[in-house]
Formats: C-alpha cells, structure tokens, sequence
C-alpha cells in the first residue's frame, strides 16, 4: 500500500488484522489520561455534573445531539499512532487536548439543549442550517473564535458554538482580553454565564447513542487507512522556475533544498492551513509537490540564510494557497482588464 513502504516491518502486520479484533480499550491506553484530563478542566470550570462518556470509533467526533465523545482507535494503541505516521499527520498531544475540548463542546450543547434555546440561535445561527463539508472561511472575521485549524468555527453555527466552548475551556486561554472588542466576546460570555447556571444541574440528556463503535469496525487496518487518504489535489502549478529563485545553486557546503523543506515540512503545513483555512489535504499536496519536484533540481540553501529562505517559501507557499481560497485554483486563469478594449476582427 502506499504510504507504507517506509514504515518498519514489526508494523506491516498490523495492516491485514480487523480492528475489532485488536481488543482496543480506552482504558489503560495513552488516550485515558488525556480523557481524565478533561474531565477535570470541565470540573475547574464549574461543570461539576458533565462528564461526557468517550468511545472509540473512526474518527474524532460527537453523533448529532448525543452527548457522547468519539475518539480515534488509533490514538488508542502506539504501534496503530506509529503506522499512521506514515499515511497522515498524526495528532500531537496539543492537538490531542484541541480536539477533546472541541468534542466536549458539542457534547455540552447536547447534552443542556442549548441549541433549542433563543439565546443560543441568537448567537449562533439555526442549528438546523445544512452542514456543508466545503465552506469557504472568511480568514480574520471577528465573529468567531480562532482555535481548531482552518477557521474551523465559521463552518456551521454548532461548529461555532464548540470552537468556543473550547476556547473558554483552555487554561490560560485569557479569552476575555484575547477577544476584547470583537464580536466574538458576547458568545464567549455566554458559554461562561451558562456553564455558571448549569454547574450543578444534572444534564438534561443523559444516555447517549454512538455511531460505530471499535467492536463494529469489521474492515482491516489497512482498509482503514486507505480509506482515510483523501482524493488527489489537481496541482497546476509548475514550480521549476520559482523554486530556482527562492534558492541557490548546490554545491558541496550546502544544504539540499529538497532536504530543507522536508525538515519543515509539518510547520509549513500546520501554520498555511491555520492561518488560510485551507483544507489540510490541498496544503499537505501543494508542499508535496513542491518536494517532489525538488527532488532532481540542483539547488540548495546558502549557509546563514536558513531563516530568509524558510520566510520566503512560507509567502511562496501561502499565496499560491490564497489563489486557492479565492479562485479554487493555485495558479487563477488569466483574465482580461475591464480597462483593455476588446480587439475587433477585421471584416
């Protein structure tokens, strides 16, 4: 399979097993301290009641009005999070607690009914308003908190609920001098007036269905895997001629440019699709591509201009993925000045 040459032999056997014969268990897995850490940031912030059950099942994720968290069964076993490495960019324990925290955002809703309140459709939108898959994010609207990747909270109003909830719930997140003066501030102050009345209340609802548990998950690991790799990103781009002016010409004392950019490869991902809201898919293969295709380009990076040089492919790499937000194209199709008088055929 592809993405899993490189990965070492003890793990390859994994990939032919079903997952719901692994006997995966959040219990006593890395998981089940960062469960147990939310569990008292809830607590620290008032929620003496709210406790949201977790599972594992495919992917992160909270069923729609269910109070119940979904966390990855690969996050569950560390052979399973090594061979992952290998097809997608793992979550870190930073990201790990992102995601918790967001989770127990929509859990929160669900489990009060915030969502039927007028308060809360006052703040948020409609709950009912269609969820769509692709949006296109306003990058520094101040309607919405910044937390989870790709402007993610401008996605669906219960989106935005949880990316707050989750800001609110941060330690030291600081949200009431972080969003002073945004509009933003009024949905936070909310989340934290709510969680002050409901503190002590038991939750509304209180058992919770899940979607596919781990113990239903018939399909093998490497099914699984090959399932989550995303369809090719078109690139129409072509790179030669850019790439042979944000470097030098290789020579003995210098780093490779290919070797340069795959050591920064997991920064310029993350940090283009934070501040873009860029699907994370299109950027992980914009700068794949931008590896691959430095790969038998004689180029490299003069000693002492590291920082300069990551500058600007960072700008590079950004604006071919802003042409991507506003046009959905890295490179827009040519359009002709309203300005420019159109040429008359001669008769």
């Amino acid at each position: 399979m592809a993405g899993f040459e490189s990965a070492p032999p003890d793990l390859k056997p994994l990939l032919s097993k079903q997952i719901c014969k692994l006997g995966l268990k959040l219990e006593g897995s890395p998981m089940e301290g960062f469960v147990a850490e939310l569990y008292r940031e809830l607590e620290g912030k008032g929620l003496r009641r709210f406790q949201p059950r977790t599972y594992l099942t495919d992917e992160w994720g909270c069923p729609s009005e269910e109070p119940i968290i979904g966390i990855p069964f690969y996050l569950a076993d560390p052979k399973l999070a090594q061979l992952g490495k290998h097809v997608d960019d793992l979550e870190d324990a930073r990201e790990i607690r992102m995601y918790l925290r967001h989770e127990a955002g929509h859990a929160f809703n669900y489990a009060y009914k915030l969502y039927e309140t007028r308060d809360w459709r006052d703040l948020f939108g409609p709950f009912n308003r269609p969820y769509r898959e692709r949006y296109r994010p306003v990058p520094f609207d101040r309607n919405y908190v910044r937390h989870i990747e790709g402007w993610y909270a401008q996605k669906h109003p219960d989106e935005d609920f949880a990316e707050t909830f989750a800001v609110w719930l941060t330690p030291g997140s600081r949200w009431r001098e972080r969003y002073r003066g945004w509009p933003a501030l009024r949905k936070l102050q909310y989340i934290d007036r709510t969680a002050r009345r409901v503190g002590d209340l038991e939750p509304i609802v209180r058992i919770a269905s899940t979607d596919i548990t781990v113990e239903e998950m018939n399909m093998t690991v490497g099914e699984f895997f090959q399932c989550q790799q995303p369809a090719p990103t078109p690139i129409d781009v072509t790179f030669e001629h850019d790439l042979r002016d944000l470097f030098s010409r290789k020579r003995k004392d210098r780093q490779p440019a290919v070797d340069f950019v795959r050591a920064h490869r997991a920064d310029l991902i993350n940090k283009i699709e934070y501040w873009t809201g860029v699907p994370r898919p299109v950027v992980r293969a914009l700068v794949d591509r931008i590896t691959e295709t430095l790969g038998p380009l004689s180029v490299a990076v003069i000693p002492g201009c590291e920082e300069i040089t990551l500058i600007e492919l960072t700008a590079y790499a950004t604006t071919l993925t802003m042409n991507y937000l506003t046009y959905g194209r890295f490179i827009p199709r040519s359009r002709r000045r309203r300005d420019q008088p159109r040429e008359r055929k001669s008769a």
